[in-house]
């Protein structure tokens, strides 16, 4: 996990490094735009500190920035106003916003895809019990057909298991 501060002031290196010995994470300093752009087109981050007083001054740079910021978090600082602990609290602050947004993500992504899946089952099973109630229906088939209903009456239950810890089901 890296962040990415981009400041002209004096002292962000030392910012820096307490930052970064009290989040566990590197952190590199960008002077201006050219360094910051130049970094960000190295490596990803997890998120990008961009002193306040520089995007005022110069509003393009800071978009320039943030389009190619990617998946890091954007976060606007006066460095002037702020010290270390409250960047810290900051970024601790957005970090944890962004791992609690990907949790209800996952979990959304999981409940809309286990509602296909019983959709899509319980179709199936529909299907295979119309098809062994028709007349004259062939040995093979009639055998075919119910092991496709006993398994998806399997899948049913398991895809009515209560979600685990993460959103995921007991399967």
């Amino acid at each position: 996990m890296s962040i990415l501060m981009v400041t002209g002031i004096e002292g962000a290196r030392n910012c820096a490094a307490v930052v970064g010995t009290q989040l566990g994470m590197e952190v590199e300093v960008a002077e201006g735009r050219k360094t910051a752009l130049a970094a960000l087109r190295r490596g990803e981050f997890d998120a990008v500190v961009v002193d306040e007083t520089m995007a005022e001054c110069d509003p393009a740079a800071a978009e320039a920035i943030w389009e190619r910021a990617g998946l890091a978090i954007p976060l606007q600082i006066n460095f002037a106003l702020s010290g270390a602990p409250r960047l810290i609290r900051e970024i601790r602050a957005a970090l944890h916003r962004r791992e609690r947004e990907q949790t209800l993500a996952r979990r959304a992504a999981t409940v809309a895809i286990e509602t296909e899946l019983k959709t899509t089952v319980a179709g199936l099973l529909l299907h295979s019990q119309l098809a062994l109630s028709g007349p004259e229906v062939p040995a093979p088939v009639v055998d075919k057909l119910r092991m496709v209903a006993d398994l998806a009456d399997s899948l049913r239950e398991q895809l009515s298991a209560p979600l685990g810890a993460h959103g995921e089901t007991a399967v």
